[in-house]
């Protein structure tokens, strides 16, 4: 399978084939770094949007391989302060690199990245839409956790609006024939264009408001924050921020004696310290799997494996 000079932009550009080998990729590296593998490539870290965990395992992923990283976190120190294009700002950016990496704030920024490059384009997550990437770990870190990915049973709990982690896992489990549970306040419902997708694959899906009913079906159970940064009216933030939350003597009675805990982080009061040593929490391994899993992408992308 090539990969060679392929933008990975949208989960639903990969076919459930791409997939797999995507994660049989990042497991052999996984197993057996090569430190050289990207010896000579330079990769361009385009971050409009805050990030820790996306732009670190980029960065941790490309060096550990022998590769180079450029870029930058914000864009207050770059000339789109003076006006210039997101068109030119890329086109720039693909001359002085083999591989771009961007993240913005805008839905369809990272398509139009996409065009505007002749080099590889990864997309890190743009605004509300996708982030093919994350779903990639998720699915990478599912994979190693449970032993497989098919007829899986798994939770979205909390904004699934505006979670673009929770829109690309969802459509990416439904290629292998997931349950799934969408519980969230009526605002923050996961949204009709994800679940007219799931509706046309026959995917089973159910919605609700409370977690507790749902914990004893469960093999995984995916929490997110309810994110701030989304909301137009910071009221409404206000009323939502705490509405869920699950610890050890309120959730583990409930589950699954193997039912898995994962979250794209940061988190901010939904998840208890007091779950973060039990085996069922796998939320900092699964953010420590985004670096093989990211390592696979940039190599196959750039052509060193195929």
């Amino acid at each position: 399978m090539n990969f060679s000079g392929r933008d990975i932009i949208s989960i639903n550009d990969l076919s459930k084939e791409d997939i797999l080998y995507i994660l049989k990729t990042a497991e052999k590296l996984d197993k057996k770094p090569d430190v050289n593998l990207l010896n000579s490539k330079v990769l361009s870290t385009l971050f409009f949007e805050p990030s820790t965990r996306t732009r670190l395992s980029f960065m941790s992923a490309m060096e550990k391989l022998g590769g180079k990283v450029i870029g930058f976190d914000s864009e207050d120190g770059t000339s789109r302060k003076k006006g210039e294009t997101l068109y030119d700002t890329i086109k720039m950016a693909a001359g002085y690199s083999d591989v771009i990496v961007i993240r913005h704030y805008h839905e369809g920024a990272a398509r139009l990245a996409a065009e505007a490059s002749d080099k590889p384009v990864i997309n890190a997550g743009d605004g509300a839409n996708q982030h093919p990437t994350q779903t990639l770990l998720d699915l990478y870190t599912i994979k190693k956790s449970l032993g497989k990915l098919e007829g899986l049973k798994i939770g979205f709990v909390g904004d699934l609006k505006y979670g673009r982690t929770v829109h690309s896992l969802a459509k990416a489990m439904s290629l292998f024939g997931a349950e799934m549970y969408f519980v969230s306040p009526d605002q923050l419902k996961m949204p009709d264009e994800i679940k007219e997708d799931l509706d046309e694959k026959d995917i089973k899906y159910s919605e609700g408001k409370e977690i507790q009913p749902i914990l004893k079906d469960l093999d995984i159970l995916y929490m997110t924050r309810i994110q701030k940064e989304r909301f137009p009216d910071p009221i409404d933030y206000e009323k939502l921020k705490g509405v869920y939350r699950i610890d050890k003597k309120n959730t583990l009675p409930y589950c699954k004696k193997n039912m898995k805990i994962m979250h794209p982080l940061p988190r901010v009061n939904e998840i208890a310290e007091d779950l973060d040593d039990t085996p069922n929490a796998i939320y900092f391994e699964q953010a420590a799997n985004g670096v093989p899993t990211r390592q696979a992408i940039l190599a196959l992308v750039a052509g060193v494996l195929k």
